[in-house]
C-alpha cells in the first residue's frame, strides 16, 4: 500500500555494539577470577519495519552458545548499547501506538521457557516439585483462565483499563488453536510441561503487543500441537497483530512463513543476515566449500550444525532436506550401536501394576482397560528392569510427566498406588519383613533431568554445586562425597568445559594443558547457574543426572535447547562416558568417533542401570533405546501401546511413525 513503507520502524539498530556489563567496569584483576565481557553482535545494523510493503517475518537461528536469547533481549532493549543512540524504537513514539505500549518493555513481549526470564514464572512455578500433583488447591493456585486473562492479583486496587481487557474473540481463537479448552479451570501448577508452554504463548498473544518474540516456541511440543500452533502464528504474522520474531536451533524446521533470517556464530556475532533464501544459499556455499577443502572450517561457524538447516515446517508436515544433505557427518545414531542386545532380563526396578492417578473425578493417567492374561485390567501396567533402555512417548497432557513423578516418588499418590520401586513399596507390607522405602532412598538411586527440575534449581548455585548436588539430599544441602566422587565431578567438568564455561577460548585451553588439572577448574566455582546460557543449564542438569551412576536415569526432554552438536556429544557421553570422543575427519567428510587416549574416570551406561527417555523429537532419543511405550491422548479411553525397536530410532522415520501410529 502506498505510503506504508515510510512509517518508522518499530526497532532500529544502526551500527551498535552491546555488552552485558559496562566495558569500563571490567578491571584487570586476578586472571583466575576475571569474567570476560566480550562485545555482543559488534556493529549490528538491524531494522524491524512497522508496516512493510512485503512480509518481514524474522527467525534468529544459531547453535548452542551463539546467543539467540541474548539477541532477542537486545532487540527489546536489554543489555548496554554503544553508542547509546544506536538503538531506538521510533514507531512506539507515534500516535499509532496505544499509550500503554509506548514502553518497549510492554510493546515487545518475550516468551522464553527459562522461567527466570519469561515473566510468568511467579504464577506457573510452584514452591516445591510435588505441589503440582496435590489434590488440595491453595488460594494462590490460579486457574489457567485466570492466568490467561491476567486475573492473578489479590485484592486488586482497580479493575483492568478498557485497553487492557482481553478481546473475547481473540481469547476463544487462541484457546481453541492451542488446544487449551479442557484445561481452563485447572490450576496452572497442574499443567504438564508442554501444556505450560502453550499457556505462556497464549498469555503473550492475549496482551496484544506490537512485537512478540518467541524463543524456540516449538520446543517440547508434540506434533499435533505444533501443527495447530504454526498456522495460528502465521495468521498473526500475516495481520501483523503482533509482528513475530522467532528463534530456533539449526536442526529445527522453520515455518514456511518465515521470510528473513539472522544466523549467529558461536561467539555471539552475526554470521549472516537477510532474506531467507539469500542466507540459506550463502550458508550452503560455505558448507560445500569446507567439504571440498577450499574453505577452512571456522570454529565459530561449525559445519556440523548446518547440515540440517533449511528444512521447512508446512501445513503438510516437515518438507525439504537440509542445506548440507550431501555433507557426510557421522553421528552416534550411525556408528555407536554395535553391541549385541542382551537376552537376559535384570531384576525389576519399577513395577506399576494397574496405576490410575485421579484428581477427584478426573483420571490423569491410566484411564483405560486392557486385556492381560485373559482378563480385563484397569490402569497402567509397566515394568522396567535393570539394563533396559525405554522411550516414553505420547502427546502433551497424556501423563508422561506424571509417570516420572511416580517413579521419582515426587507424586503423593505413590504411597497409595500399586507401585514397587527397587522391589519395595512406599508403605509397610504385612508379613513382607521389608522396611518401606523412604523418599531419600529413592532420590539417591534415581538421576533425573527435566524442565520441572530446571524450574526449581536455585539460580545462586555455582556450576560445581549443581553437579555435586547429585550426592546431596537437596540442592542446597551439603553433598556427601568421597575422593572418587570428587574425581568424577572434576573429570566431567573438564570434558564439558567448552560448553559450560562462558569464558572458554581455544587459546585458554592450550595454555591449560600446561597446568595442573585442579588449577583449570576455578571457573566452575566462579559462574552461577543463573548466569550461564539456557543450553548450558540444560547440559548441567543432564550431567547431574548421570554423574553418580544411579540405578535409574530419567531424561525428560533433557536435550531441548541444545543444538545437534551438543546433543550428540551428550549422547556419546551417556553411552560411553570418557571412553569415546569426537575427532575431526582428515578428509573433511565430518567428525568421527575414536577411543579416548587419555585417562578414563567417568564411564557410560552399564548393564545394571535402566534408562528412561521422554521426547517429542526422534533425534533426541539415544540410539540404545529399544523398549517403548506410547501413552494415548488424555480422556480417549484407549490403552497405552508397547513395542520393541529393532534398531536406533533417531534416523528412522518408519520406526517413529510406528510409535505414533501415523
Amino acid at each position: 500500500m502506498p505510503g506504508l513503507t515510510t512509517r518508522p520502524p518499530i526497532i532500529r539498530i544502526a551500527n551498535g555494539t552491546f555488552y552485558r556489563q559496562h566495558p569500563n567496569s571490567v578491571t584487570p584483576a586476578s586472571k583466575t577470577h576475571q569474567h570476560s565481557n566480550p562485545p555482543l553482535f559488534s556493529n549490528l545494523t538491524f531494522e524491524l519495519p512497522s508496516h512493510p510493503a512485503k512480509p518481514h517475518n524474522w527467525a534468529i537461528v544459531g547453535p548452542s552458545l551463539s546467543g539467540k536469547s541474548t539477541f532477542l533481549q537486545v532487540l527489546r532493549g536489554s543489555h548496554l548499547c554503544f553508542p547509546p543512540t544506536a538503538r531506538s524504537f521510533p514507531y512506539l513514539a507515534t500516535d499509532s501506538v496505544p499509550h500503554r505500549l509506548r514502553n518497549p518493555a510492554k510493546a515487545i513481549k518475550y516468551v522464553g521457557f527459562d522461567d527466570t526470564t519469561s515473566g510468568y514464572g511467579s504464577v506457573t512455578t510452584t514452591a516445591y516439585l510435588s505441589a503440582r500433583y496435590e489434590s488440595r488447591r491453595e488460594e494462590t493456585d490460579f486457574s489457567l483462565l485466570d492466568f490467561l486473562t491476567g486475573n492473578t492479583e489479590f485484592n486488586p486496587s482497580t479493575g483492568l483499563e478498557d485497553e487492557e481487557k482481553i478481546d473475547d474473540a481473540l481469547l476463544a481463537r487462541v484457546v481453541r488453536d492451542l488446544r487449551l479448552e479442557p484445561l481452563l479451570q485447572l490450576p496452572v501448577a497442574f499443567l504438564s510441561n508442554g501444556q505450560g508452554r502453550r499457556a505462556r504463548i497464549a498469555r503473550a498473544l492475549l496482551t496484544s503487543p506490537e512485537v512478540l518474540m518467541l524463543d524456540e516456541p516449538f520446543m517440547g511440543l508434540d506434533p499435533p500441537t505444533v501443527a495447530g500452533l504454526s498456522p495460528l502464528l502465521k495468521d498473526l504474522a500475516d495481520k501483523r497483530q503482533p509482528r513475530l520474531v522467532l528463534s530456533a536451533r539449526p536442526q529445527d524446521p522453520l515455518p514456511d512463513w518465515i521470510t528473513h533470517l539472522v544466523y549467529l556464530r558461536t561467539d555471539c556475532q552475526v554470521g549472516a543476515m537477510g532474506d531467507k533464501e539469500t542466507v540459506l544459499e550463502g550458508l550452503k556455499k560455505y558448507v560445500r566449500g569446507v567439504k571440498k577443502g577450499g574453505l577452512a572450517d571456522d570454529d565459530t561457524l561449525p559445519v556440523h550444525a548446518l547440515v540440517e538447516m533449511g528444512r521447512v515446517l508446512t501445513s503438510n508436515g516437515i518438507q525439504g532436506e537440509g542445506i548440507g544433505e550431501d555433507y557426510i557427518a557421522t553421528s552416534p545414531g550411525v556408528t555407536l550401536v554395535k553391541e549385541e542386545l542382551k537376552t537376559e532380563l535384570g531384576e525389576p526396578l519399577v513395577e506399576m501394576n494397574g496405576c490410575q492417578v485421579r484428581y477427584g473425578d478426573k483420571i490423569a493417567l491410566g484411564n483405560w482397560t486392557e486385556q492381560r492374561d485373559g482378563s480385563e485390567a484397569k490402569g497402567l501396567h509397566w515394568t522396567v528392569r535393570r539394563g533396559e533402555r525405554w522411550g516414553v512417548f505420547g502427546p502433551n497432557g497424556s501423563g508422561k510427566t506424571t509417570i516420572v513423578s511416580l517413579l521419582c516418588s515426587d507424586h503423593p499418590q505413590t504411597y497409595s498406588l500399586p507401585i514397587k520401586l527397587f522391589g519395595r513399596s512406599r508403605l509397610p507390607e504385612p508379613g513382607s519383613g521389608q522396611i518401606p522405602l523412604t523418599f531419600w532412598d529413592i532420590q539417591s538411586r534415581v538421576g533425573h533431568s527435566s524442565p520441572e527440575i530446571h524450574q526449581h534449581v536455585p539460580r545462586r548455585l555455582t556450576i560445581r554445586q549443581v553437579i555435586e548436588s547429585a550426592w546431596a539430599d537437596t540442592f542446597i544441602s551439603r553433598p556427601k562425597m568421597d575422593a572418587a566422587a570428587k574425581a568424577q565431578v572434576d573429570a566431567t567438568l573438564r570434558w564439558f568445559e567448552p560448553e559450560l564455561n562462558p569464558d572458554f577460548t581455544r587459546h585458554d585451553a592450550a595454555l591449560r594443558n600446561q597446568e595442573t588439572p585442579a588449577s583449570t577448574l576455578f571457573w566452575s566455582e566462579d559462574h552461577l547457574f543463573g548466569g550461564i546460557s539456557f543450553s548450558a543449564q540444560r547440559l548441567l542438569l543432564f550431567l547431574r543426572a548421570l554423574v553418580k551412576h544411579p540405578d535409574i536415569i530419567v531424561l525428560d526432554e533433557a536435550y531441548s535447547g541444545m543444538d545437534d552438536a551438543l546433543r550428540d556429544k551428550c549422547m556419546l557421553f551417556l553411552q560411553y562416558g570418557e571412553e569415546k570422543m569426537y575427532a575431526p575427519s582428515a578428509d573433511k567428510k565430518g567428525d568421527v568417533i575414536m577411543d579416548n587416549p587419555g585417562k578414563v574416570t567417568v564411564k557410560g551406561l552399564n548393564d545394571q542401570q535402566a534408562l528412561i527417555v521422554i521426547s517429542h523429537v526422534k533425534e533426541e532419543v539415544p540410539d540404545c533405546v529399544r523398549e517403548w511405550i506410547c501413552l494415548p491422548e488424555a480422556n480417549t479411553g484407549k490403552p497405552a501401546r508397547f513395542g520393541r525397536l529393532d534398531g536406533p530410532l533417531g534416523k528412522d522415520r518408519k520406526r517413529w511413525a510406528e510409535i505414533w501410529s501415523v
